[in-house]
């Protein structure tokens, strides 16, 4: 019996010291948070060449790299997480992940909901079709009844549901931006509507979609990615925006986005 009360006792005491730890970590600033365990969880999706595997399937890609560059000059380590871009607040609000980024566009509601980084680099969204069709889906007339995909909650969905060139398409989201190029090389989609970043690494010679291209003069909304933490976290967020401008100023984020073919889109 007194080994019995022994071991209950024990549990108990276990419990309370777990208790007091999460009590204790909650109370932390997210900044804190971030530090104590050592490292920034970063929510991303794979699209190239922001984010993908390589050959090897080790992941890659200019965000990749940019994250882990940052990462260093905070002391904490970069760890990627994939996620679902439709639930990437609730992701972010619940600690599932510490920040979003992933070439995303800096917008009004974002930036009511999320505090954003300072802009790292432009963008536009593109329309993307078959080689063989670009002649055939060149103008608005020509896209009507057209069968159109866009990321759900991205920048390109809210072209394609919205600009005039899109006027009476068939519009469908699907989950991702790369799922978009595969719609259409698969021809269950016409067009697909994605960033401008997002073409240079994806479609063209050399890539697995090399049957696709960018729909001449069919370019809309102008945008510059950012990278999103939680809301009121300024302490994370300045040592960020900190740490950009140093990798800014020694040249550091010029060599990477120059290995992605992005330097020109660097915002300075």
């Amino acid at each position: 019996m007194k080994k019995i009360i022994s071991l209950l006792l024990a549990v108990l005491m276990s419990l309370a010291v777990l208790t007091a730890c999460n009590d204790n970590s909650a109370d932390l600033s997210d900044w804190d948070y971030i530090s104590d365990k050592g490292e920034m969880v970063v929510g991303i999706t794979l699209f190239a060449p922001m984010n993908y595997k390589d050959d090897n399937g080790e992941l890659t890609g200019f965000e990749t790299e940019f994250a882990k560059a940052v990462c260093d000059k905070l002391g904490v380590k970069a760890v990627f997480q994939e996620i679902d871009w439709n639930a990437k607040e609730t992701e972010l609000n619940s600690k599932n992940i510490d920040c979003i980024w992933n070439g995303m566009t800096i917008t009004e509601e974002r930036q009511a909901n999320m505090g954003i980084s300072v802009p790292y680099m432009e963008n536009k969204q593109v329309a993307v079709t078959k080689v063989e069709n670009l002649e055939k889906f060149a103008t608005a007339e020509a896209m009507n009844g057209a069968y159109v995909v866009a990321e759900a909650e991205s920048a390109g969905e809210g072209v394609a549901t919205s600009d005039a060139f899109f006027t009476g398409v068939n519009y469908t989201a699907v989950d991702s931006q790369a799922k978009t190029l595969l719609e259409v090389k698969s021809g269950t989609a016409d067009v697909a509507v994605i960033d401008y970043v997002m073409s240079i690494g994806s479609i063209g010679e050399g890539t697995d979609y090399a049957d696709l291209a960018v729909i001449e003069g069919a370019a809309f909304a102008p945008e510059q990615y950012g990278i999103a933490f939680r809301k009121g976290d300024t302490e994370t967020l300045d040592k960020v925006n900190a740490a950009i401008a140093e990798l800014m100023a020694d040249g550091t984020l010029d060599e990477i986005a120059a290995k992605y073919k992005l330097d020109t889109l660097l915002v300075k």
